[in-house]
């Protein structure tokens, strides 16, 4: 039986010289207390040392995915294959399967195999002559740190130091920039004041300056380059009647300068967003589809680190820049902000006034989990990024037309909102509060008809009151009176219909009655006959 031995330095395989040993595992260890004992069970039969710590790290790496690398096969190739009929007792079953695959050789692992490792471990320095105990350990310490930056995925392509500082320069170089230009326009403006709310563009204003330099230039100098034909005619027509003061060539210079300065740093700055968005892809992908590279260098440079800002939640990613807001709202106890840096997001910049709370909330989650993937994951590509921001803009389109679909029932049936109807708040003037006079009581009025029933007679007939012609006199003498009495005689008239309608309630039940006593009156004269 072959052992197929890995260390930090290279490949060792052993021969086995008596395999009846393995069967007693528990006791195998004492096979390896000394040098001498543990070279009557195995015997070296080749070792394939590493040239660089490159192709060590190689060979453990593959050793770890379970993969044969490309020194390991060499070493099959040229030990094992000539002794086909042997077993290779190895310390991966995951590799052994690899091994009996590629080269077709039967591998062993098992309780027995692993002691035996053990044991050749503990006695590595003797088994393996022509290597000395200090070249092991340095090439041991040099591997463990090699492989510990791959475990980590440790490269410069992953630094995020490098979009903090981009980011934060980027900031600084807008702020200096729009310094510049104001002091800029407003230098020229002494001379040629005009031009200034003719060119809007502020590079486009500097370089138009650059080449005008003097006032009296403008007839002669051909802009352009810079300038669309129509600003070009009226920039040259609004130097001939200026009313800026002359100023002189060593000013003219410094202004000059001044564009120059202005020209270059703006030239850098698109190519530091350039160098700036290349980083982001490569480093956080997924984060950049999400909410673009502005404000995913932003998120970044504000949590320090994109592993940091990966240990955030959802909730926190969602107000990130706004903690003063966040405090001062505590401290007041009022609405907590609904977004920070993510405000910025060209999703939530879309959306409409009364949506870009619920759309933060769902981009900051999204985009959490793309942070996550994009620190810890091992793929580099922005799938994941793709399919969340199809999502979220699918979400987009239903909230702003208002088709939310029911969380419960069907699921397919879409929310009905309700008609709206306009209601009118305008009030009706009530004139009964204009009347001086005291309303009766109802009260008072039930005792009037009460005693109304007792003073008229039992025998009154249910006919409607007719109205009584009214002569011609009193409607002379009616139309010479006060409007006072009108009011009054109007209210009497209301009074004695609402008496009449009362009066006839109350009387049908005693007219009832006198019929019945009619009727019985009638019968006992019919019997005395």
């Amino acid at each position: 039986m072959l052992v197929l031995f890995e260390t930090a330095a290279g490949y060792a395989i052993f021969k086995v010289l008596d395999e009846s040993k393995l069967q007693e595992v528990d006791s195998l260890w004492k096979e390896f207390e000394t040098p001498e004992k543990a070279n009557k069970v195995v015997k070296l039969k080749h070792f394939e040392k590493f040239q660089d710590t490159t192709e060590a790290l190689a060979a453990a790496t593959a050793m770890t995915e379970g993969k044969m690398g490309k020194s390991l096969k060499k070493v099959l190739k040229k030990v094992v294959a000539k002794e086909a009929h042997e077993q290779l007792a190895i310390s991966d079953a995951k590799l052994g399967g690899v091994i009996k695959e590629k080269l077709n050789l039967s591998c062993v692992h098992s309780p027995a195999v692993a002691e035996l490792m053990r044991g050749i471990r503990t006695q590595m320095e003797s088994l393996i002559t022509g290597l000395p105990p200090r070249e092991i350990s340095a090439m041991s310490l040099g591997l463990a740190h090699s492989l510990s930056r791959y475990k980590l995925k440790f490269s410069p392509d992953k630094v995020d130091t490098m979009i903090v500082q981009a980011i934060s320069l980027l900031d600084d170089l807008d702020k200096e920039l729009n310094n510049y230009i104001m002091r800029c326009r407003e230098w020229y403006g002494w001379h040629f004041p005009e031009v200034g709310k003719i060119i809007t563009d502020n590079l486009a204003y500097c370089k138009s300056v650059r080449k005008i330099g003097a006032r009296t230039n403008v007839a002669t100098t051909d802009l352009s380059e810079h300038l669309p034909e129509e600003v070009e005619a009226e920039v040259k027509l609004a130097a001939e009647i200026s009313m800026g003061t002359e100023v002189s060539e060593e000013d003219i210079g410094n202004i000059m300068h001044l564009c120059d300065q202005v020209i270059e740093i703006t030239e850098y700055r698109t190519q530091l967003y350039d160098y700036l968005k290349n980083r982001m892809m490569a480093i956080a992908p997924n984060l950049t589809v999400m909410v673009g590279e502005l404000v995913g260098a932003r998120l970044i440079s504000h949590a320090g680190s994109l592993l940091n800002l990966a240990k955030h939640p959802a909730s926190t990613v969602q107000i990130l820049g706004a903690e003063k807001a966040l405090f001062r709202a505590l401290k007041t106890r009022r609405d907590t902000p609904k977004y920070g840096l993510i405000y910025h997001a060209s999703l939530v910049g879309q959306t409409s006034a009364k949506n870009k709370g619920k759309i933060s909330r769902m981009l900051a989650a999204k985009a959490s989990l793309a942070i996550r993937y994009d620190a810890l994951g091992e793929d580099t590509n922005a799938e994941m990024g793709v399919e969340n921001r199809a999502k979220l803009e699918a979400r987009l389109r239903h909230l702003e037309e208002k088709g939310i679909r029911r969380i419960s029932g069907t699921g397919k049936a879409m929310a009905k909102s309700d008609k709206y109807q306009h209601k009118s708040d305008v009030k009706v003037y009530d004139p009964s509060g204009d009347s001086t006079l005291p309303s009766v009581s109802k009260k008072r009025k039930f005792e009037e008809v009460e005693e109304e029933e007792v003073a008229t007679p039992v025998t009154v007939k249910t006919k409607k009151p007719k109205k009584e012609p009214v002569d011609e006199p009193e409607a002379s003498t009616a139309a010479e009176e006060t409007p006072k009495k009108k009011k009054k005689k109007s209210k009497k008239a209301e009074e004695e219909a609402m008496d009449v309608k009362e009066e006839e309630a109350t009387v049908s039940p005693t007219e009832e009655s006198s019929k019945k006593k009619k009727k019985k009156k009638k019968v006992k004269e019919e019997e005395g006959d």
